[in-house]
């Protein structure tokens, strides 16, 4: 294995077997209410919702479980909790740039205990726009390696996709936004298979790192990303992929 992994690679390779199912069918309903709250109960005229609910169903959310976060977010239903976004940004060990994005009926705790996260591993919560310069909202469609590149090119470039990122461990295709699900779609009827979709904020430069910092940062973005109120976690660190390997390895 060679070449070097960015955070969105590492957390897919750590994949489902970490996820626990409570904690992630809680954050998908926090997508979701979100989502209908701003653009409507309607997946196919609100993009925002339709990614949350296929979110939902990648880590097989009952679709009872889905209606119910879509009624509350339209008001149909109503238990009296007002989930907020907030968005946190830091630095990490190394100065690695991290953006994080939180759903909460609580800032002042969740704000709190994002802070102290970023203390015990040596980094530091900012202001408001101290990194978020740094990274522009797109499209991420990523899958494992082996794939014919031609196949890739042709479907994703046919569908908006911007980038297409090979590596050893896997590809990586960056698109707008709003082309997300028409690459994904391309994808998935040329026959190549996709393990993550999402709208993510890619950063416009990446920070490399050493073992020490490498592994203070890992367990930084690691930590923030189980946080129950944290929806995504994104940052411009850059590790070697057979550190990565060493540091996942114990």
């Amino acid at each position: 294995m060679s070449g070097h992994s960015h955070w969105s690679t590492i957390k897919r390779k750590k994949g489902a077997a970490d996820a626990k199912r409570g904690k992630m069918f809680s954050k998908c309903a926090k997508a979701i209410i979100v989502a209908a709250r701003h653009g409507g109960g309607d997946p196919s005229m609100n993009l925002r919702l339709r990614y949350a609910i296929d979110d939902a169903k990648a880590v097989n959310m009952p679709n009872a479980n889905i209606d119910r976060a879509v009624k509350r977010g339209t008001g149909e239903l109503d238990d009296g909790t007002r989930i907020e976004e907030i968005v946190y940004e830091g630095y990490g060990p190394g100065g690695v740039a991290v953006l994080v994005e939180a759903m909460t009926d609580n800032a002042n705790r969740t704000s709190g205990e994002v802070s102290k996260i970023f203390d015990r591993h040596g980094g530091n919560m900012g202001k408001p726009g101290c990194v978020a310069w740094m990274f522009s909202q797109k499209g991420l469609v990523s899958g494992p390696a082996g794939q014919d590149e031609e196949t890739l090119m042709d479907a994703a470039l046919a569908a908006g996709a911007e980038d297409l990122n090979l590596t050893d461990t896997g590809f990586e295709i960056t698109t707008p936004p709003d082309a997300l699900a028409a690459v994904r779609e391309a994808l998935e009827a040329a026959g190549v298979p996709v393990e993550g979709a999402e709208v993510a904020q890619v950063p416009q430069t990446y920070v490399s790192l050493g073992e020490d910092d490498a592994r203070k940062t890992l367990a930084l973005l690691e930590e923030l990303d189980d946080h129950d109120d944290v929806q995504k976690v994104h940052s411009n660190v850059d590790i070697d992929a057979d550190l990565v390997e060493k540091i996942q390895a114990g």
